[in-house]
């Protein structure tokens, strides 16, 4: 080995050893991660999240439960029944926290005149041990005359009069006096009938409702005017022989070339005797259409000419004669243009002409007003198609990627409970009225 080759040899060894040194001192350097600042604050994977303080309000996912919305909002159309009967029930209404039985001591004839129901009490227990506590300011004045008998009647009578509610707690020895007070009513079985009461009650703007669904009852607490109402609302229902109930699909639907649904093909597509009337609206048509055309063989023809959506699913029930209404959006599968849109009914079971129909107005409305309405006699077993809705009816913006084609689809089909005296029941009650049985009901 020459000097040259050893000489050699050792400048590619240092060498070495200073590349791996330095490819150690490399690998010992601290490691810096990338920081975000954000207003002055120092952001990283580990960084925890932090967000402005929110107010004390319900979750709105919370605000929106309700038991009774899988009630409302599911249509079984493979076991729907055009006609059911129903047994009669008594709906009954009782007052919570009367407090004790009044002692049981006599008064003697009593007259008053101008004073509030506090000052006349105070005067008719002069002498007693009970003293009388307004709970709340009672300004109304009463003027009559009490004949002798029992203190509780008295009583009773006095409270009616000043239309204020009273308690007697014996403990204390006190009758309490309140403008406002606790009721429970007790529904009947029928899931239908308890929706109607519901949504009458509802309707006379009656919103705090505790409806207990196990034992059915519903408690509310109110003033002598709510008890009046309430009690016209029961009375109302009561005297009832039949509800009629809607059943509901609601569809958006997307023509498939940029040309509209031809509505005109339903015709030959299921013959001209299973569309039975045409009705037009201001926007729109209601077809009356033969039980051959339901939810199942209208979807089957749309889909030959669009792409069919479910936005929306439900029933609604209203006593003979009354009004209710259907609310998209509280049954919508999803946020959509058409949450705000209300299906409002009026219906009227009875005779028609000379025939046993349905007389219905059907309405459809948003809050900006009503988009159209209906008036639709039809007879038990057709089914309603409200057709030619643009969806753009719905649209706020001033451009939109909705197509100027698609349309709002409206199905409902109508039932009718009968509600008779449960000797009246019969048999087969709980078997759906069809052919030779439904032809002797609709007789009668």
């Amino acid at each position: 080995m020459t000097i040259f080759n050893l000489y050699h040899k050792i400048i590619v060894v240092i060498s070495l050893f200073m590349v791996c040194g330095c490819a150690s001192q490399q690998s010992n350097s601290p490691q810096y991660d990338t920081v975000t600042v954000i207003d002055n604050l120092v952001i990283d994977e580990n960084a925890v999240p932090i967000f402005p303080k929110k107010a004390a309000l319900t979750t709105d996912t919370a605000r929106r439960f309700s038991i009774d919305l899988p009630k409302r909002c599911r249509v079984d159309w493979n076991n729907q029944s055009v006609v059911s009967v129903v047994p009669e029930e008594k709906i009954e209404i009782v007052r919570l926290s009367v407090g004790d039985p009044m002692p049981a001591l006599n008064v003697s004839d009593y007259e008053f005149k101008e004073l509030t129901v506090r000052q006349a009490l105070d005067k008719l227990l002069d002498g007693t041990d009970i003293s009388v506590i307004e709970d709340e300011d009672l300004y109304e004045k009463i003027t009559g005359t009490i004949t002798s008998g029992q203190l509780s009647d008295a009583v009773e009578l006095m409270a009616k009069m000043g239309r204020v509610y009273y308690s007697y707690d014996a403990a204390a020895g006190e009758i309490h006096l309140s403008h406002r007070a606790k009721w429970m009513i007790k529904m009947p079985k029928d899931e239908t009938i308890i929706m109607a009461l519901l949504d009458a009650m509802h309707g006379a703007d009656m919103r705090n409702l505790l409806v207990n669904w196990q034992d059915k009852t519903v408690v509310f607490e109110g003033n002598y005017q709510t008890e009046r109402e309430v009690a016209k609302i029961i009375s109302d229902i009561s005297s009832k022989k039949y509800m009629i109930a809607w059943d509901i699909d609601v569809y958006r639907v997307y023509p498939r070339t940029d040309n509209p649904i031809v509505w005109m093909n339903l015709l030959p597509a299921f013959g001209d005797k299973n569309v039975k009337m045409s009705i037009p609206g201001v926007v729109g048509r209601a077809l009356v259409v033969s039980p051959e055309i339901n939810t199942k063989t209208l979807q089957e023809f749309l889909h030959q000419q669009a792409n069919v959506v479910l936005i929306s699913q439900g029933t609604f029930a209203i006593p003979n004669g009354w009004q209710s209404r259907f609310d998209i959006g509280q049954c919508g599968k999803e946020e959509r243009l058409e949450t705000d849109l209300i299906i409002g009914a009026t219906g009227t079971y009875g005779n028609f002409g000379g025939y046993k129909k349905i007389d219905a107005k059907i309405v459809l409305r948003t809050t900006g007003g009503e988009l159209s309405s209906f008036n639709i006699p039809s007879s038990v077993g057709d089914n309603y198609v409200i057709i030619g809705i643009p969806t753009h009816s719905f649209v706020t913006t001033p451009e939109t990627l909705v197509s100027p084609f698609a349309e709002l689809v409206v199905f409902m089909s109508p039932r009718v409970i009968s509600i008779v005296d449960p000797a009246d029941v019969p048999t087969n009650a709980l078997t759906p009225l069809a052919g030779d049985a439904l032809r002797a009901f609709l007789s009668e």
